[in-house]
């Protein structure tokens, strides 16, 4: 039996919530289905590096999110293709932007 989720937009704001108040400037790129649709996190830092976070399930099913761009940061223009493709493959999809140095969001995403 899965477990009930929450729908995509209140998740959305959350997440947008918790960061703007530990002082990561958070928004929202893009819209995406309130119900069910995927999130993509960019997140950047001051040198406009970035880190995109997808999100996925674990082996056990627990949500997580993984670097979707790799393990090292992108540009931002190599950030701007990436979501333009998932964007394409995913109308759904929700883009979430949060500017943190250290790469590290303060919301709780587990990263595998």
């Amino acid at each position: 039996m899965t477990e009930p989720r929450l729908k995509t937009d209140l998740r959305v704001a959350a997440i947008l919530r918790r960061e703007n108040d530990a002082g990561n400037p958070a928004m929202r790129l893009r819209k995406g289905d309130e119900d069910a649709g995927g999130i993509l996190v960019i997140l950047r830092n001051k040198e406009n590096l970035c880190l995109i976070l997808s999100e996925t399930r674990t082996i056990e099913g627990e949500p997580a999110w993984m670097k979707a761009s790799g393990p090292e940061p992108i540009t931002e223009e190599a950030s701007a293709t990436y979501i333009d493709r998932r964007v394409n493959q995913d109308p759904d999809l929700w883009v979430l932007e949060i500017e943190t140095q250290s790469f590290i969001p303060a919301s709780n995403f587990r990263i595998i």
